[in-house]
C-alpha cells in the first residue's frame, strides 16, 4: 500500500525535546513513499487486538473517554517505545516546534533528552535563566515543581518547563558528586538566541563562539569573521562549540563549508532513498588561511558534532576539550491531519571518514578536561618556582629598577578576553596550541631557507 506524505520537514533534532533552538530543517518534496506490505497477517492481527482494547476501554472504563484522547495516547506510546527522539506531537506541540526554529521562545533555556531512562540536560543556552542559575550539561532533572520525572516523556517535561514570561518553575537537580538533590527556582523569560559572538583574544588571534545553529548563523558567522579579519593579519582562530546543543542542519553544513574548499562534510543513511544524502564543500569567495582550534565538551551535540567531525576528518582543525554528546540520528517531522505531526527517526548521519557518532561522540585530538577556576589559580600556573629575581640582593638585570613594581591589574579593569582566558583553561590551551603552531611554522621556514 502507499502512504501519501506531503510537506515533510526533515529535522536533525539534537535532543528530542527542545527548550533551546534545535531542529535541523531541510524542506523536501518527496514523491509518494512506499510502505512495504507485510508478508503475513501479523500487523493486522495486532491491530485486531488494538481495536478490542479500544472497544473495551470505551465501553467499560469508569468514566467516558473521548476516542481522540485514546488514539493520541496510543500513538504516543507506540512512538516513545522506539527511541528517545521519536514522538507524537499534538497540534499545539507542533506549533511550538515551528516557533522554536525562528530562534525565539519563552522558557528557561535548556535542551533536554532522556539518557539511560533519566531526564537529562544536554546543555543550557548561554545567557538564559538556566545558564545564569548554573545548570550544566549532564545534570539530571529528577523533579519539576515537586513532580517526579520518572517515566515522564520529553513532551510532558517540556510542557511543565514552559510557561509565560515572569512565571517560575522549580527543578530538582542531581549532579555527579552530590549527595542530595538541589532545588533551583527559575523565572521563565523570552529566550532570544543570538547564535554567534566574537572577540579578539590577543593580537592576531580571534575567538568565535557559536551557541547553536539557527537560520541566521551563517550570516552572523561571516560578519564576525569580517570584523576579526579586518583588525589585521589573523594567525589563528578558536571556534567554541562547547554546550552547543545543535540546530539547523543546513547551517551546520554552511559553517563547515566556510572553512573548507572541497570535500565531503557529512552524509546520512537510512532505509529510504530520501534519507540518503551527501553534503559537499564548495570553493569560497573569501579564504580563511589560518589554523583553527575547535573547543568541544559533553554538551556539544549533533550539529556542533557535524562541524567538529567535518573539520577534523578534513584535517582543517584541531579538536580540543572532552568527548562530545553523541547525537547522531536524523528525525523526520511528518505533518498529520488536524495540525498534529510525528517525529520519526529515519536515518543516522556520518562524518566524512564514515564514522557514526551515535552514542559515541567526537573524540578530541587533544583531551583537555575543564578545570573550574578558583580565587587562587585563575589563569596562573599551579606551581610557582623561585627565580633569580626573587632572591634578596640579586644582581639587577639590564633595565631593571628595584623601585619599580609590576603594575597590578585590578579586578574589573581587564578586557573581556582577559577575564575569559583567566577563567577558562580549555580556551587558554586552545590559544597555546595556535601559538605553538605558528612558532613551529616559523622554525620550519627558517630551517628551509
Amino acid at each position: 500500500m502507499k502512504l501519501q506524505r506531503t510537506n515533510i520537514f526533515l529535522y536533525f533534532l539534537f535532543g528530542a525535546a527542545i527548550l533551546g533552538l534545535m531542529a535541523a530543517v531541510i524542506y523536501i518534496n518527496p514523491a509518494n513513499l512506499a510502505v512495504a506490505d507485510d508478508d503475513d497477517n501479523t500487523t493486522y492481527q495486532q491491530l485486531k487486538i488494538f481495536s478490542q482494547v479500544l472497544d473495551l476501554v470505551e465501553r467499560d472504563y469508569v468514566e467516558p473517554v473521548k476516542p481522540k484522547r485514546l488514539i493520541f495516547g496510543a500513538i504516543q506510546g507506540m512512538l516513545s517505545s522506539l527511541d528517545p527522539h521519536s514522538a507524537f506531537m499534538k497540534p499545539e506541540e507542533f506549533k511550538e516546534l515551528q516557533v522554536e526554529t525562528k530562534g525565539k521562545f519563552t522558557g528557561i533555556g535548556i535542551e533536554i533528552t532522556i539518557k539511560e531512562g533519566v531526564l537529562t540536560v544536554v546543555s543550557p543556552i548561554e545567557g538564559t535563566p538556566a545558564f545564569k542559575a548554573g545548570i550544566r550539561a549532564n545534570d539530571k532533572i529528577l523533579k519539576i515543581n515537586g513532580k517526579s520525572t520518572k517515566n515522564m516523556t520529553l513532551i510532558q517535561a517540556v510542557k511543565l518547563l514552559r510557561g509565560p514570561k515572569g512565571t517560575t518553575v522549580t527543578v530538582s537537580i542531581y549532579r555527579s558528586g552530590w549527595n542530595k538533590l538541589k532545588d533551583v527556582k527559575l523565572v521563565r523569560d523570552v529566550i532570544p538566541i543570538k547564535s554567534v559572538r566574537s572577540m579578539m583574544l590577543e593580537d592576531g588571534y580571534g575567538y568565535v563562539r557559536i551557541t547553536n545553529f539557527q537560520s541566521k548563523t551563517e550570516k552572523e558567522l561571516k560578519k564576525a569573521l569580517g570584523r576579526i579579519e579586518g583588525k589585521g593579519k589573523l594567525n589563528g582562530l578558536v571556534i567554541d562549540l562547547r554546550n552547543n546543543p545543535g540546530g539547523l542542519l543546513d547551517q551546520a553544513v554552511a559553517v563547515s563549508d566556510e572553512f573548507l574548499e572541497s570535500g565531503l562534510i557529512v552524509y546520512t543513511d537510512g532505509r529510504l532513498e530520501d534519507s540518503k544524502m551527501k553534503f559537499y564543500a564548495k570553493p569560497n569567495r573569501v579564504h580563511h588561511n589560518y589554523p583553527i582550534v575547535i573547543l568541544v565538551n559533553g554538551g556539544s551535540a549533533s550539529a556542533s558534532e557535524i562541524v567538529a567531525g567535518a573539520l577534523q576528518d578534513n584535517k582543517r582543525a584541531v579538536i580540543v576539550g572532552t568527548q562530545t554528546f553523541g547525537k547522531g540520528s536524523v528525525q523526520t517531522i511528518i505533518p498529520l491531519e488536524e495540525g498534529a505531526a510525528i517525529r520519526l527517526t529515519t536515518a543516522r548521519y556520518y562524518t566524512p571518514s564514515g564514522r557514526s557518532i551515535q552514542a559515541k561522540g567526537i573524540t578530541p585530538d587533544i583531551v583537555v578536561p575543564f578545570v573550574p577556576p578558583s580565587e587562587d589559580n585563575e589563569g596562573k600556573d599551579v606551581f610557582h618556582f623561585i627565580k633569580e629575581k626573587d632572591l634578596a640582593g640579586h644582581l639587577k638585570g639590564d633595565g631593571e629598577d628595584s623601585r619599580k613594581k609590576k603594575p597590578i591589574i585590578k579586578k574589573g579593569t581587564e578586557t573581556k578576553a582577559q577575564e575569559l582566558l583567566k577563567k577558562d583553561n580549555q580556551l587558554r590551551e586552545g590559544l597555546r596550541i595556535l601559538k605553538a603552531f605558528n612558532i613551529y611554522k616559523e622554525l620550519k621556514l627558517k630551517g628551509n631557507s
